[in-house]
């Protein structure tokens, strides 16, 4: 399988403009997700990581008390493509799900 390409700096701040809380940090997007407890940053970060492996597509993940910072990256392709706008729909979606 072919690894996605890098995507061009208009397609980048295309995709950000749609997505609420990420930011541009070179040549990956972040996130800091912000829970009630530390056990609910846990349970988000277990849920994600069974998205990110259905993908293929595995995000950096730092875990702090109450806070989990998400960094996204294509590795193979050397930037930023889809996939890690994909990825961070998905972790939005669990997020908000998990707040309910």
């Amino acid at each position: 399988m072919t690894p996605p390409c890098k995507l061009s700096a208009e397609d980048i701040a295309s995709n950000l403009a749609a997505l609420a809380d990420w930011r541009l940090e070179g040549e990956a997007i972040t996130r800091d997700y912000r829970f009630g407890s530390y056990l609910a940053g846990i349970d988000f970060v277990v849920a994600v990581a069974h998205q990110a492996e259905a993908m293929n597509h595995h995000p950096d993940l730092q875990i702090g008390w109450r806070k989990v910072t998400v960094t996204l990256s294509t590795h193979s392709a050397g930037g930023i493509t889809s996939l890690d706008f994909d990825l961070a729909r998905r972790m939005d979606s669990v997020f908000e799900n998990t707040k309910a």
